[in-house]
């Protein structure tokens, strides 16, 4: 069964969220303070994090932190911040995905579903790829040049296997939303660039040269071609 690690204090946002994680057939465990929460996502690390920003004693941001420095496990921020600049400081400290309070729970649980499916590849996008020294292998979702690991996050494995299954082609910042987010998505494009920004910072530390991922001014971004 598919676990779901709910980190809120808000009594009657987790009573909420936990029924109808639960309807949905998911198995939800709840943390009620960052501290708490990171040690379950430590020990038993969960098939994704529902996340609120605003914690008692470590906030959402230190928690995003934390847990990367050891998991890439999925995490979907809740947050009771409007302004776009709160929104994209969670993506780029790690958040896959964000869902503002006040919420919907079915949208929450849209989201939650959206997320997990992008962990799960289909059996026909399983095979390895080679590019620029990248080994990327879906089934395993790992990404590793010279036999070191890159870690990476949900989001930024699915930018740079979309990107990278067709070198050279440019992919516009909204169809990357309906890949990656999927149509239903209400967020910003800007998520999208975020997340690049992240992924193109961690192949250039593993590579230490130019950037693999291109920006297209004014229309979105491709993958290098090879040069034989």
């Amino acid at each position: 069964m598919t676990r779901i690690l709910v980190v809120e204090d808000d009594p009657d946002v987790i009573r909420i969220v936990e029924a109808y994680l639960a309807r949905e057939s998911f198995k939800v465990a709840v943390a009620r303070d960052g501290f708490e929460g990171l040690d379950y996502a430590l020990k038993e690390p969960p098939d994704l994090v529902v996340l609120d920003w605003m914690l008692p004693g470590m906030d959402g941001l230190e928690f995003i932190k934390r847990l990367r420095a050891q998991h890439s496990t999925p995490v979907i921020m809740l947050t009771a911040r409007k302004e776009e600049t709160d929104r994209v400081l969670g993506l780029e400290f790690g958040a896959d995905d964000y869902v503002s309070k006040p919420f919907s729970p079915r949208e929450l649980a849209a989201r939650v579903k959206a997320v997990l499916r992008r962990t799960r590849p289909e059996e026909t996008d399983k095979m390895v790829m080679r590019r620029a020294g990248l080994v990327i292998d879906p089934a395993q979702r790992s990404v590793s040049k010279n036999n070191d690991t890159i870690v990476l996050t949900t989001i930024e494995f699915d930018l740079l296997y979309t990107l990278a299954r067709m070198p050279g082609r440019v992919f516009t910042r909204n169809e990357l939303l309906d890949r990656i987010w999927g149509k239903d998505f209400a967020g910003i494009d800007r998520v999208v660039d975020v997340h690049v920004s992240n992924l193109r910072h961690k192949l250039d530390m593993a590579g230490g040269g130019e950037s693999l991922l291109l920006t297209v001014r004014g229309i979105g971004y491709k993958f290098k071609e090879d040069r034989l």
